[in-house]
């Protein structure tokens, strides 16, 4: 039974859609005036993670994230480059779209774009005039919170306000992301000067839409007035998605979405992320740093999503020990499927202390429980740690099993498929077979012949010599296996 914290209600809830099995989920995308960085990421790769654990449960999702194509910033980017509006952005989309890729994330269904719902929004802004939520000034029209108060909706779904400390009334016209001050906030812009090519007609004037409007006219066309899931970074609780509230439930008379989950901030080096401090990364910078994406992957969903959590260059290096853990009992795994036979004993590797209590439990069963863990824990809330808990006891008892050749091919074959069963959700997939260079494989012949004449000497240093270029040997009952380090 699914259950997870819905901001709406303040509680933890039992996952319920409207018309199960299908699944209507909104995730807030990028705005697209720059590369996503990895506090993005954070609410991104989360976003895919639910999406995974829902398909996972065998719920029909409907996955839908937006791209912000239109609002102060891309404007400012567009008159400082003097390219145009959709040659600006593509190019920034582009690049998401490729980081999505290189953290195995999953396209969502449909990527609505703000500029293609110039209609619906201006349809939305009317319906909302005809009900006296919303008025015009300066060519400019306003949704006016008092009236939708008075009106006997409730303006702080998501978070309890203190309206008597609010400027009620003030026009608020820029759409930054931090706004502290609840105010009448703009459904439609009026054309600026700065504004330059970047506006449209409509019956309230030329201009462009706010925001908040921008994601409630493209989730209602495509999901339905109401649905069932809404994602973002806690960031955005308020203003963006109480307003998105007020506009839609003030446009339709209906509920919006049912449940609300936000992603809470991400540190990096126990700060926030600041170009002047340095902490600063995009997904670009740490692959350049020779992390891959797998690995940044894994880091970004290794704490629960409520959890504020710490993103360090440490954590990234545990990250790529982690997945060589898995990689190894996996390689391990294919072995012993392939050969049909158990592996003879590797000269009692995890035997004595810590060994497991229990060794006659067959693989299969073992394997079969720690899906049930891994399902059990991603139940409660999306408790990922405890998800990586239940993967990491079963590779260890896993090698141990390995090593008193106590597995069969057949236990082998099954856990590798309960591995893709969990692969479905965490998505790290596997570690890349590396190309062998004809050198490093020359070399290992050499020490297989060194070995064979009982030249150890010459064996140790070959061993070194791969070593030093960046290769590990491992023995084993089938010959040496060459790892790259």
């Amino acid at each position: 039974m699914l259950k997870f914290f819905n901001t709406l209600s303040r509680s933890v809830q039992e996952f319920a859609p409207l018309a199960p099995p299908r699944v209507g989920m909104y995730c807030c995308g990028p705005t697209v005036y720059d590369f996503a960085h990895i506090g993005n990421w954070r609410t991104f790769v989360f976003g895919d993670l639910v999406r995974r654990y829902l398909e996972f449960k065998n719920f029909q999702v409907t996955h839908v994230m937006n791209i912000t194509d239109v609002e102060d910033k891309i404007i400012k980017g567009v008159r400082e480059t003097k390219m145009s509006l959709r040659d600006f952005t593509g190019k920034y989309e582009a690049a998401f779209l490729e980081d999505l890729k290189a953290l195995n994330c999953r396209e969502p269904h449909q990527r609505p774009h703000a500029t293609e719902f110039i209609p619906e929004i201006i349809s939305l802004i009317e319906k909302l005039i005809a009900k006296g939520f919303a008025y015009q000034a300066d060519g400019s029209v306003y949704f006016s919170i008092d009236k939708y108060r008075g009106a006997g909706c409730v303006y702080g779904q998501l978070l309890k306000l203190n309206f008597e400390e609010l400027r009620t009334g003030e026009r608020v016209k820029n759409d930054e992301y931090a706004k502290e001050s609840v105010a009448d906030f703009a459904l439609w812009k009026a054309r600026s000067p700065d504004d330059g090519d970047v506006a449209w007609p409509s019956p309230f004037g030329e201009g462009r839409p706010g925001w908040h409007i921008e994601c409630s006219a493209m989730s209602m066309k495509i999901l339905g007035q109401s649905f069932d899931l809404h994602l973002g970074g806690e960031d955005l609780i308020f203003p963006h998605h109480e307003d998105e509230i007020a506009q839609s439930e003030g446009a339709t008379g209906k509920p919006f979405v049912k449940y609300w989950l936000h992603g809470a901030h991400l540190l990096v080096e126990g700060k926030k992320m600041s170009k002047s401090l340095g902490n600063f990364f995009t997904l670009r910078d740490l692959l350049a740093k020779g992390f891959t994406g797998r690995e940044i992957r894994r880091l970004l969903i290794s704490a629960h999503y409520r959890e504020t959590f710490n993103f360090t260059i440490e954590g990234l290096q545990g990250s790529k020990e982690a997945l060589a853990r898995i990689d190894e009992c996996l390689s391990k795994l294919r072995e012993v499927a392939g050969a049909g036979t158990p592996l003879a004993p590797t000269g009692g590797e995890g035997r004595g202390e810590g060994a497991d209590s229990n060794p006659t439990i067959p693989s299969d069963e073992l394997s079969n429980s720690t899906l049930q863990r891994f399902s059990d824990a991603l139940d409660e809330d999306f408790n990922v740690s405890a998800a990586w808990g239940a993967v990491f006891d079963w590779v260890n008892k896993l090698n141990r099993r390995i090593a008193d050749s106590s597995i069969t091919a057949k236990d082998a074959a099954g856990a590798l498929a309960v591995w893709a069963k969990m692969d479905t959700v965490l998505g790290v997939g596997t570690k890349s077979e590396v190309e062998i260079p004809a050198e490093i494989s020359a070399l290992l012949e050499a020490r297989q012949a060194a070995r064979k004449e009982k030249n150890f000497k010459r064996s140790d240093e070959i061993r070194a010599e791969l070593q030093a270029k960046g290769w590990a040997i491992e023995d084993t009952p089938k010959g040496p296996k060459l790892k790259k380090i």
